[in-house]
C-alpha cells in the first residue's frame, strides 16, 4: 500500500452529487477518514471550486473538489525498544498479547513504557493515522488486564476495525478466575453500567447514567470455592466484566477495585488453601484470550488466541492441585 496522495482533484459526477463534502473525500481518497477529511476542510486544505467550505457542505454535479493531504506528522510519542509478543501481523494490522501491568496509552504518571511506545518502535511500516505517524489502537485493555489487542497500521484499517467494534462484529472472549461456584453452568448478565453515584473513579450497575451492557458467561472449570469462567461481552463498557462479575456475587479474584478486598465476605465457601493462594495478588485475574474480526482488506475472518500470562496459568494449576485434595 502506498501513502495517501499529497494532492488530488475530484470532479463531482451525478452519482456523487448530494453527498457531504467530508463524506465524498473519505470515500474517494484512501487512508482518509471522514473525521480527518473534516479537519482538513476546516483548515482549508480542501476546497470546492477554489473556495473554502464547511465539512457538511453538499456537493453538486460539475463542481471540482481539490485538496492536499499534508505528510503525516511525527508524533511526540517516543519509540521504545520494549519486547512485544506478536500473535498476528501483516501490512495492515497486528495483534499483540498485552502483558499485565502495561498501560496502553501514555497518561499522567505513565509517560513511557506503554504499549503505544513499544508499537512505535516495532511498527516500521506505519502509513499514518489521521495525519500522524502513530499506531491505530482501536480498543483498550485495563492496565492489569492481559491479552489480545488489535492495532491498525493505517487509517483505512483503523476505521474498518472501529466500525466492526461499533457494529459488534468483533468478538472478544475473556477468561477470568472468580470467587465462588455459580449454580448454573452458563448464563448472562444484562445490567446497565455507568459511573458510580458516589465514587467517580468506579463504575456500577447502580448509576444515574446507565448504558446498556450485556455479558454472556460460562463455567470452564470449578475449584474449591472458585472457578474459571469464559466471558463474552456483547458491549464494551468500561470495567464491564469486573462490574458484572461483582453484581453476580462472583468478583474477579485479585480485583483491587471491585473484589471486596479486605471484608472477608469474598472468601465465603473458599477453602483456606485457596484463600492463601490468592493472598498478595495485586491485580485482577482477567485475560482477553480470544479476538475474532474481519480483515479490512481480505475480508477473511481472523481469530487469534493469546496464551495466559504465567502468573494466571500457575494460579490455575495451584487451584487444581488444591481442589484435587479437598
Amino acid at each position: 500500500m502506498s501513502n495517501p496522495p499529497l494532492s488530488f482533484t475530484i470532479c463531482v459526477g451525478p452519482t456523487q452529487a448530494g453527498n457531504r463534502l467530508d463524506c465524498l473525500v473519505a470515500a474517494e481518497i484512501d487512508h482518509c477518514s471522514r473525521s480527518f477529511a473534516a479537519c482538513l476542510i476546516r483548515q482549508a486544505h480542501i476546497t470546492v471550486n477554489g473556495g473554502a467550505k464547511k465539512p457538511g457542505y453538499t456537493v453538486k454535479a460539475g463542481e471540482t473538489v481539490s485538496g492536499r493531504i499534508p505528510p503525516p506528522e511525527t508524533p511526540s510519542l517516543q519509540p521504545e525498544p520494549i519486547a512485544l509478543q506478536i500473535l498476528y501481523e501483516d501490512a495492515e494490522l497486528l495483534v499483540v498479547n498485552k502483558p499485565p501491568g502495561m498501560v496502553v496509552h501514555p497518561a499522567p504518571g505513565h509517560n513511557c513504557g506503554t504499549l503505544a511506545n513499544a508499537l512505535m518502535h516495532h511498527c516500521v511500516d506505519l502509513k499514518g493515522i489521521c495525519g500522524s505517524l502513530r499506531p491505530g489502537i482501536v480498543h483498550r485493555l485495563d492496565k492489569d488486564t492481559s491479552g489480545a489487542l488489535v492495532v491498525a497500521k493505517n487509517s483505512r484499517s483503523m476505521h474498518h476495525l472501529a466500525a466492526q467494534f461499533k457494529s459488534r462484529e468483533i468478538r472478544k472472549l475473556y477468561l477470568a478466575l472468580v470467587y465462588g461456584n455459580p449454580r448454573a453452568d452458563k448464563g448472562r448478565v444484562d445490567l446497565p453500567i455507568g459511573r458510580h453515584p458516589v465514587d467517580r473513579k468506579k463504575m456500577s450497575v447502580t448509576t444515574r447514567t446507565p448504558r446498556s451492557a450485556l455479558t454472556h458467561w460460562r463455567v470452564i472449570e470449578q475449584f474449591a470455592g472458585a472457578c474459571l469462567m469464559e466471558l463474552d461481552i456483547l458491549t464494551g463498557r468500561t470495567h464491564q466484566i469486573r462490574v458484572h462479575c461483582k453484581s453476580m456475587g462472583h468478583p474477579v479474584i485479585g480485583d483491587p477495585v471491585y473484589g471486596n478486598r479486605g471484608d472477608g465476605k469474598r472468601l465465603a465457601g473458599v477453602s483456606d488453601e485457596i484463600g492463601q493462594a490468592v493472598m498478595g495478588l495485586d491485580r485482577q485475574m482477567l485475560h482477553a484470550w480470544q479476538l475474532s474480526f474481519v480483515h479490512p482488506v481480505t475480508a477473511q475472518r481472523i481469530t487469534v488466541e493469546a496464551p495466559l500470562p504465567k502468573e494466571m496459568a500457575q494460579l490455575i494449576q495451584r487451584f487444581r492441585s488444591i481442589s484435587a485434595r479437598t
